[in-house]
């Protein structure tokens, strides 16, 4: 293995212009002995290389490997990093033995959702801090499992969930607290992307010959995959993603339950959601439409990833809105997300503007918990991240026991709430555009699910089916750890 070659915030600064004025964090003693926080960052195809440059830009941290188990990925990368910053961290195909070496203090996740409890985990009882991206948790047993792994080594784990770092969110959300324009009638997320078919294949896709696949795997099991891209076509097969709902929905999700005072798990959710026009190799909803219950204000969340036609790349939106959250309040709207967002009132007027930062801050509060080895420094707890996860969960089980149903049945079925019928009035409009056949290409009702908040189960009718979709069985060899 090569010589560590440390990148810090200084040489970094003096070789790129991309992050001028970047946010300094406060000196403190560092695990190496030049006071540095030891990264090795895992997951570099996309988002890990984002977040390389999060970690770059951090006041006092210094990055010593990266880790993937696509060894052409991983060859690419790399010189990509000694090309454009002029640093040749060491290379690592296998997380496991990443996790034996003295020289990492932390590591940052960015692998496929079905890794992150089991790498999390791993990285705590080898006595790593880590930085995990959303979902935290690819089901509801695994995040139980990583909460309480967290605890029991002390380590210190952050959720890369952005927005909490946000300023435009942060000043928004206290004004809105404060009463400024009433109180909150209802809170609705949106998450709409245009997103494209991956395809379908007649024959079962061979991974790439540079992957580990055993080690992709992970706990996952080893299905079939009918897709026609390996890389990041994942998230829309339920054996290792959680469809859009637990993809880009946490984001919103978290968002929701921010402005909502932070309540725990709903009492009750329902979902209605299918994939429709593609007749493509994925498994979860394109188009999804998702109420939760807590016996407060409303709270509905919507899904859509089809163009508004398929002859055009025009984006549907939502009161202009296409990712971020509607606080409806007694005096006015709050329409936003990250970057922030505005105030709007009678008459579409616009109000307050709140201008946000994208969450520029957090990576940097990571290392600042890190060195503290305070939790109050963490700027989403993996607690929190758990959460927020759990709500694109609980509404994909609710989907996924459900029925596909024709048209006049859904619509007997969403009556009774006149958000539902408004919200799938408005997608069942785009899918006429699509021209689908809603009576073939069916709606699926989700069950309507009761939740046991205490114990994080399902009660009710339904549940025996519900309940079963919370933990998953773990491939031979990659079993979740159980602590909780």
């Amino acid at each position: 293995m090569s010589t560590p070659n440390p990148f810090s915030r200084r040489r970094f600064i003096q070789s790129t212009a991309l992050l001028a004025g970047a946010f300094a964090i406060g000196s403190a003693r560092g695990a190496s002995p030049n006071g540095d926080v030891r990264v090795a960052v895992v997951g570099i195809r996309s988002r890990g290389m984002q977040l390389i440059k999060d970690v770059m830009r951090s006041e006092g941290t210094a990055i010593v490997a990266i880790c993937d188990v696509d060894s052409a990925i991983l060859n690419k990368q790399a010189q990509k990093l000694e090309t454009d910053f002029n640093i040749t961290p060491d290379k690592e195909l296998n997380y496991r033995k990443l996790l034996e070496r003295k020289d990492i203090d932390a590591v940052i996740l960015a692998t496929p959702n079905h890794l992150h409890a089991i790498q999390t985990i791993w990285a705590c009882q080898a006595g790593k801090d880590v930085y995990v991206e959303k979902p935290v948790c690819h089901n509801v047993w695994e995040g139980q499992q990583m909460v309480a792994a967290a605890k029991r080594y002390g380590r210190i784990v952050q959720a890369g969930l952005q927005n909490r770092s946000d300023v435009g969110l942060k000043e928004a959300f206290a004004w809105i607290k404060q009463g400024n324009i009433g109180k909150i009638k209802e809170v609705r997320g949106l998450c709409y992307r245009n997103r494209a078919s991956i395809g379908k294949v007649n024959t079962p896709l061979i991974p790439p010959s540079s992957v580990n696949y055993d080690e992709w795997l992970g706990p996952a099991a080893d299905l079939p995959m009918y897709r026609k891209s390996f890389h990041y076509d994942w998230h829309w097969i339920w054996n290792t993603g959680n469809g859009d709902f637990g993809n880009q929905g946490p984001h919103e999700l978290d968002l929701m339950r921010w402005i909502l005072d932070e309540p725990d798990h709903p009492k009750a959710i329902e979902s209605y959601g299918s994939r429709f026009a593609w007749n493509d190799g994925g498994e979860t909803p394109n188009m999804q439409i998702t109420k939760m219950d807590w016996g407060t204000v409303p709270a509905h969340f919507e899904v859509r990833n089809l163009w508004v036609s398929p002859e055009t790349n025009a984006a549907p939106n939502y009161k202009g809105y296409r990712v971020g959250v509607i606080v409806t309040c007694e005096g006015g709207e709050f329409r936003g997300g990250r970057g922030g967002g505005i105030v709007y009132y009678e008459g579409n007027k616009k109000g307050e503007r709140f201008k946000g930062n994208g969450g520029f801050d957090h990576m940097p509060a990571f290392f600042r918990a890190v060195r503290s080895r305070k939790e109050s420094d963490i700027a989403c707890t993996l607690e929190t991240g758990y959460k927020s996860a759990c709500l694109s969960h609980f509404g994909n089980i609710s989907v996924q026991i459900g029925k596909q149903a024709k048209t006049r049945t859904t619509q007997k079925s969403l009556r009774k709430d006149p958000y539902l019928v408004e919200t799938y009035d408005r997608l069942s409009e785009q899918l006429d555009r699509w021209n689908v056949d809603r009576d073939l290409d069916r709606w699926t009702i989700g069950r309507k699910l009761k939740i046991d908040v205490e114990n994080e189960t399902f009660y009710g009718s339904g549940s025996g089916k519900a309940n079963k979709y919370l933990k998953r069985q773990d491939r031979k060899g990659y079993e979740v750890p159980e602590y909780a």
